[in-house]
């Protein structure tokens, strides 16, 4: 009977552990390593190498033996007459005889190799099988690094997000406890009614902006969930405090390697595409070459007068065969000129888009490097900003107290600051989000990785 109990418990503690979803902690760096093994972007780039790996073997496949094999049963109902001079049976000349030749049932089980010698589009395919898988290890690091990027700004948005609650909030309850205040000592007739409705316009801005920094923050935390590759439903929390990256990012802007073009992922992604071009003008130019190929075959065959074929006294009939095939390609009407004249055309319109694609990923970096410098000094300037917006809104609360402010002053100051931190904030998720950029030019990221 106890045993039944703590069966019946065990069952119900996990069917209650399976019915919560699942928690997750990561720092920025697990983020991100997580990410490149499970987010949806990152699985499905490694299934296309597993298809590359097993397409290349394919192409090689085509150039080794072959062998197949064929068993075939055929039961003449009704056997076909032929007809023969009447002479050859006794007959009267000028007659003709009908008789049967073969057996009602017969059989046969035949095994054939074939092995190809030479043929040139297979040579162009093998090269064209490594190229196809080297543009899926390109574009799997690719994948890899827009979802590193995505992390990193995702990441970073939802710590920004939950600091600008947190002061919005704190913003809020101040304001809530000096309108409490300020109501008492309207009661008691020392302050103005448009004081109270000054202060009261302040808090419902202050609580717009709250709530529109938390859908902010709800949505941030999804997409970060999303880059990840997580539930919407699963707890998450976040380790790295936003301070710490900012430190970090500055700390490493101060060593950076030098830009180098041919090391840059869409550089080599380029590469491949104007390789596989050119790879398929050399197929079909190879498809006037002549192929070569061997083959041999072997069968035996079996004639009955009915279903015996399993006997192992009957006779079975043997017979095998080598030869040598060989295809020449004389004649075409011009179809292999057309085919191979428009494969070079796109090989030569590959090739001018590879040089395009230089330029525009030298002027990409230079605009990467360009706009972090800008976000660099908007948030120097943000933060020197906040700082003295804080300052003038203490004097100015000071200033209020005893009666030198207007409540109208009061209330600027306030907005003030209150744009000024969300300035703040802003240039902050801002730079983050223009570093990791120009990162990924020099294949360095906002974690800590080399």
């Amino acid at each position: 009977m106890n045993k039944i109990i703590i069966i019946i418990l065990f069952l119900l503690f996990v069917g209650t552990t399976n019915g919560h979803a699942q928690s997750y902690e990561f720092s920025l760096d697990q983020a991100v390593s997580f990410a490149k093994d499970s987010s949806y972007a990152a699985l499905n780039a490694r299934r296309d190498i597993a298809i590359a790996i097993k397409k290349k073997w394919e192409t090689t496949a085509t150039g080794l033996p072959q062998i197949n094999g064929s068993i075939n049963y055929n039961n003449n109902l009704k056997q076909p007459v032929t007809l023969i001079p009447g002479e050859i049976t006794g007959g009267a000349p000028g007659t003709y005889t009908p008789v049967v030749f073969g057996t009602e049932q017969n059989a046969t089980a035949q095994a054939t190799l074939d092995q190809l010698i030479f043929d040139g589009s297979y040579l162009v395919g093998l090269k064209a099988a490594k190229t196809f898988l080297d543009f899926s290890k390109n574009a799997l690091e690719k994948t890899q690094t827009e979802v590193e990027k995505s992390v990193v700004n995702a990441y970073v948005s939802v710590l920004t997000m939950d600091a600008l609650v947190a002061v919005f909030e704190n913003n809020q309850a101040t304001l809530e406890a000096a309108l409490n205040e300020l109501k008492i000592v309207y009661a008691n007739g020392m302050a103005e009614q448009e004081q109270l409705e000054q202060l009261e316009i302040t808090l419902l801005e202050v609580d717009s902006y709250r709530k529109n920094a938390s859908r902010s923050q709800r949505i941030a935390r999804d997409m970060l969930k999303a880059s990840l590759g997580l539930a919407l439903d699963a707890s998450l929390t976040l380790t790295d405090p936003l301070e710490a990256i900012v430190l970090s990012a500055e700390a490493q802007s101060q060593s950076l390697p030098q830009f180098e073009l041919e090391q840059y992922i869409d550089y080599k992604i380029a590469e491949n595409f104007t390789t596989q071009r050119q790879l398929e003008w050399l197929l079909e130019r190879s498809r006037a070459l002549p192929s070569v190929s061997a083959f041999m075959n072997y069968s035996t065959q079996a004639f009955r007068s009915d279903f015996s074929f399993t006997e192992a006294s009957e006779p079975w009939f043997q017979s095998s065969m080598l030869g040598l095939r060989i295809k020449l390609p004389l004649f075409s009407s011009g179809l292999r000129g057309a085919r191979s004249l428009q494969a070079k055309i796109a090989y030569e319109q590959a090739q001018t888009d590879f040089i395009q694609s230089k330029q525009s990923i030298i002027m990409a970096f230079n605009a990467a490097e360009s706009a972090y410098a800008l976000n660099q000094d908007t948030f120097k300037n943000a933060e020197k900003s906040l700082v003295l917006a804080e300052r003038i809104a203490q004097k100015n609360q000071i200033k209020f107290n005893e009666g030198l402010a207007s409540s109208f002053e009061q209330h600027q100051a306030n907005a003030q600051l209150y744009q000024a931190q969300q300035a703040y904030y802003q240039s902050l998720l801002a730079l983050v989000n223009a570093k990791t950029l120009r990162d990924t030019f020099l294949s360095k990221t906002l974690s800590n990785k080399k």
